[in-house]
């Protein structure tokens, strides 16, 4: 009797316990299966762009080098400095994502006004704010366009808006989204003049992201001007060693190798203190 009764308990507990241990892997593969919404914060380099970019910013040292130098060898020393070109093209992708981003959300803003102004429900303006983006974008290739898509697709299965702002505003990393998230939810929340609030919200940011893409264009001017003064001294010793290689040629041997190598290092600073001068956060 004893064991009639031990016998029906210890069996199912352990297929219980296989269930429960294959469904969690089924879980997981699900979760790695499933396609992850796009973080504005980060750009990921494709494996074909990172190497080409390793290899562009290996030419590229390794002609600098020969400028300065004319050897082989030493040449080569610079070529390792290549591998740090991937993280410069991915700082510029990004950057350039977001400012686009930025100026989208722009338009969205004044789309979802002028529909909440036109008498549309919050739904119906966000599903309005998806068309004129599209005929804004007609390729529909916009992250702002897609974002909207997924509220929209979010809403279909009751999902809240403020919820789907909130989650976008965290992948975005940019203020003026998670500002207009916030004030988004707590009107919706303590039922304010939602019309209102968005009106004004969207002229207060608009103006804002007017400023800033008239400070960026300020800036873009000056960037242009300190990439000419850098790459002049390069256009100098390249012109002189074309028509006056006798002239040159003591910069090559002796001293003068370590007078080009001084040269090198003040042009690499140089670069780094403008970069750093013109990197402003807008």
């Amino acid at each position: 009797m004893k064991q009639s009764h031990r016998i029906p308990v210890r069996v199912p507990v352990r297929r219980r316990r296989i269930g429960v241990v294959r469904e969690k892997e089924v879980n997981e593969k699900e979760m790695q299966r499933r396609p992850q919404l796009p973080e504005y914060t980060v750009y990921i380099l494709s494996p074909g762009l990172k190497t080409l970019a390793v290899l562009a910013g290996g030419l590229l040292l390794f002609g600098l080098g020969y400028l300065f130098y004319h050897q082989v060898l030493l040449s080569l020393l610079l070529v390792p400095g290549g591998a740090y070109a991937p993280r410069i093209l991915r700082d510029y992708l990004r950057d350039r994502r977001r400012s686009a981003l930025n100026l989208q959300f722009k338009q969205t803003l004044f789309s979802l006004s002028s529909s909440l102004s036109a008498g549309r429900s919050v739904e119906n303006a966000f599903r309005e704010a998806v068309a004129d983006l599209q005929m804004l974008d007609p390729e529909g290739s916009s992250d702002m366009l897609s974002e909207l898509t997924i509220i929209c697709a979010r809403m279909e299965y009751n999902q809240p808006v403020e919820e789907a702002l909130h989650d976008f505003s965290l992948r975005a990393g940019m203020e003026d989204v998670e500002r207009f998230a916030d004030v988004f939810s707590v009107c919706k929340r303590t039922g304010g003049d939602l019309v209102e609030v968005v009106r004004r919200t969207s002229t207060i940011i608009g103006e804002k992201l007017d400023i800033q893409q008239d400070i960026a264009v300020s800036i873009a001017q000056k960037k242009f001007e300190a990439k000419a003064l850098l790459a002049a001294p390069l256009m100098m010793v390249l012109f002189m060693s074309l028509t006056a290689s006798d002239y040159m040629q003591p910069m090559y041997t002796g001293a003068g190798m370590a007078i080009s190598t001084l040269a090198l290092a003040g042009l690499f600073l140089c670069y780094l203190w403008t970069s750093k001068i013109m990197n402003i956060p807008l």
